[in-house]
């Protein structure tokens, strides 16, 4: 079975080369030259552990291949995805001007029946402009050759998303028609054969599935962390409550993980078009409203902690920053809380000084030569007034206390996503404040207070 992938983001090159690591025959397209190029040598544009090796074993066997044509790639296909962004407008609003170009092009040098599928998130209803794109293009030509359009979004996680695809929790197909089902169940073969479940329904019914299941998460992130600013102000630890909670079978502990806010490609978008596409349709979603709202607040959290710890006083005083990325395991800044934290600080004229395992070229991007970028966790530490841990990477997790009291001229640490104990960083020498771990804070002001005297 051959199929073609339009564009090589995070989401269609995963895609294209886990199909074809089942044995698929794939042609991945995107009009960026410089990314093909790339490709074609086997480097991918993205940071996803396994993904270059991925790439480079399917391209040799010769199920893989990369091209700027879509009209010599579509040949002999059966299957076309569009796989390209939709960023959000000004308003919010998911912008498919990519995924509907895409469609049209395709109208525009289809030759056979295809079964055209949307694996971008896009709101309900782009199916119906996906077809009427392509059917416009057939109609200029004055050709009418059959075609389905179909949804099948994904729910890959970065950093771990090769394993998503390969061993799914589910998949989500919309379709309208019998041959459109045929051909998607036979191309996901190997996936029934493992017994992953499928679930097949209308196209309106998948498209909505992408955005209630981001929605519903990122709920859930907000919640935990809503309840952790409470814990502060009543003496609770969240961390306790978190592992109370989580242990009720039918809330779980997955995402009830507080820290300094979510971000990343997904949740941000997708939260604010799916609140747009309600009140387009005359429906508030008031508890949407009120997730994104707590987490611009919680993006925050961190600088007010560092404000309040040094008075107000952060002119000319060095941070050190752990993270930048947005999760750790993948080098993806889009909407991360380290921007947010890093441009209050640089605001407020204090020095940063970054690191981050993957992240650093990409944080450039964003923010220039306006902070020093060190080479090494410890030597981000030299001379700091204090330290915010901000990405929860492996290595930040038990770090050289010793060396860091070396490094650092202040002994603070922000813990923005609570990795360290309380105590044993009290113990240490440091003063700590973590989200939402309420009485341990209150013990560290003291003893800081206390050894002052």
């Amino acid at each position: 079975m051959k199929i073609t992938i339009v564009g090589t983001g995070y989401v269609g090159l995963v895609t294209g080369t886990c199909f074809a690591e089942t044995g698929i025959t794939v042609n991945c397209v995107d009009v960026d030259r410089h990314k093909i190029e790339k490709l074609k040598k086997g480097l991918a544009p993205i940071y996803e552990p396994g993904l270059d090796d991925m790439i480079r074993r399917n391209a040799y066997k010769g199920r893989l291949s990369f091209s700027t044509s879509l009209k010599e790639s579509i040949v002999g296909s059966e299957v076309v995805f569009i796989a390209v962004g939709t960023p959000p407008d000004e308003d919010g609003h998911a912008d498919l001007t990519h995924v509907i170009n895409v469609a049209g092009e395709i109208g525009a040098c289809m030759e056979k029946y295809l079964v055209v599928v949307t694996k971008s998130t896009v709101p309900v209803g782009t199916a119906g402009k996906v077809r009427g794109s392509i059917q416009k293009e057939l109609s200029k030509r004055g050709l009418e050759i059959p075609f389905d359009v179909a949804s099948n979004p994904e729910f890959l996680k970065e950093g771990n998303a090769i394993e998503d695809f390969l061993k799914p929790d589910r998949i989500v197909i919309g379709v309208e028609s019998e041959q459109a089902e045929t051909i998607m169940r036979r191309l996901y073969k190997p996936f029934l054969l493992n017994n992953h479940p499928i679930l097949f329904m209308d196209i309106a019914s998948a498209e909505m599935t992408k955005y209630a299941a981001n929605a519903m998460l990122a709920t859930k992130i907000s919640f935990i962390n809503d309840i952790a600013n409470l814990c502060e102000t009543v003496g609770a630890d969240v961390s306790a409550v978190r592992r109370g909670i989580g242990s009720d079978p039918r809330i779980g502990n997955a995402f009830l993980y507080p820290g300094a806010g979510y971000g990343g490609s997904c949740f941000p978008k997708d939260v604010k078009a799916l609140i747009k596409t309600a009140h387009a349709h005359g429906h508030e979603l008031e508890i949407l409203k009120a997730v994104e709202s707590v987490n611009e607040r919680q993006k925050k959290i961190m600088f007010k902690k560092i404000s309040h710890h040094f008075k107000g006083k952060l002119h000319g005083k060095t941070f050190a920053v752990w993270g930048l990325s947005f999760k750790p395991n993948t080098d993806d800044m889009r909407e991360a809380p380290s921007l947010a934290l890093i441009e209050s600080l640089l605001k407020a004229n204090a020095k940063i000084k970054v690191y981050d395992p993957v992240a650093m070229k990409e944080c450039r991007k964003h923010l220039g030569d306006r902070i020093v970028y060190a080479k090494d966790q410890y030597e981000a530490l030299a001379d700091a007034d204090a330290l915010a841990v901000v990405t929860e990477w492996s290595e930040f997790r038990s770090p050289n206390f010793g060396l860091m009291r070396e490094r650092m001229k202040g002994k603070v640490i922000f813990d923005g996503r609570n990795i360290y104990e309380p105590a044993e960083a009290r113990d240490l020498g440091f003063a700590y404040y973590g989200i939402g771990r309420g009485k341990q804070e209150k013990q560290d002001v003291s003893h800081r207070e206390h050894r002052a005297r």
